[in-house]
């Protein structure tokens, strides 16, 4: 995935009311950047980390600017969370994923379960439908696991709990995390964070849910899906 125009260079001043981010361009100029991210972001608002943005061209857009990607020193992290599952698409579709190639069609946003959307939705007509859903993983701790979550997450264990009812009916259900960043070399659950989704996780394992993870090679132009990365328990 390519960003549509070159993004701008900055350094972060801090996050703050969640959604939202001052920072200070190349220029001198300071400007409020949205902050498409509901986590903690653990690690990666530390004021003075360089950071890169996008501008919006929508003269209705009340912030022009989104935060995108931050350097940790070690890393680019991409830490807008509306692009994953645009990545993985394109990485489906591109035969990226071997796990997921061989379907006819790829739908996004398709209602499923309880009130919700799966991210991506594969059909063919000789195998069963296929729920995919994409979680995005930016948190690094210890050594070299990313983890996920970065908070609690309610919403997560919904997801999993659903996914399980899919293959309980007799699809096909994946949990794909993509790790947006490139200074791992594997992925686990940070339970300590959240022991119900940790739970979740584990049943839904139990009930036949597939686990996908896949990392991504970042710079300021594009992000793009790298190669699969172990589980570590």
């Amino acid at each position: 995935m390519q960003f549509p125009s070159p993004l701008i260079k900055g350094t972060l001043i801090k996050r703050y009311k969640r959604f939202l981010s001052d920072i200070t361009l190349e220029s001198g100029e300071i400007v409020t950047a949205h902050v498409a991210n509901s986590g903690s972001m653990m690690g990666l608002k530390e004021p003075g980390y360089t950071v890169w943005l996008s501008r919006s061209n929508n003269p209705k857009r009340k912030l022009k600017f989104s935060w995108e990607l931050v350097d940790t020193g070690t890393s680019l992290v991409g830490i807008n969370t509306s692009l994953p599952n645009g990545i993985v698409a394109e990485a489906i579709a591109a035969s990226e994923i071997p796990e997921l190639t061989g379907y006819a069609s790829l739908r996004r946003e398709v209602k499923y379960g309880e009130n919700s959307r799966i991210d991506i939705f594969l059909e063919d007509d000789n195998k069963p439908d296929c729920y995919v859903e994409v979680k995005n993983v930016t948190l690094k701790r210890e050594k070299s696991a990313a983890e996920f979550p970065d908070a609690v997450t309610a919403r997560g264990t919904k997801h999993l709990n659903e996914l399980a009812n899919m293959v309980r009916d007799g699809k096909r259900a994946v949990m794909f995390y993509l790790v947006q960043r490139e200074d791992i070399d594997g992925f686990t659950l940070a339970d300590d964070i959240d022991p119900t989704y940790a739970t979740a996780f584990k049943a839904a394992v139990d009930a036949g849910v597939e686990i996908l993870c896949y990392g991504c090679h970042i710079t300021p132009k594009e992000i793009t899906i790298s190669s699969a990365l172990p589980l570590i328990d």
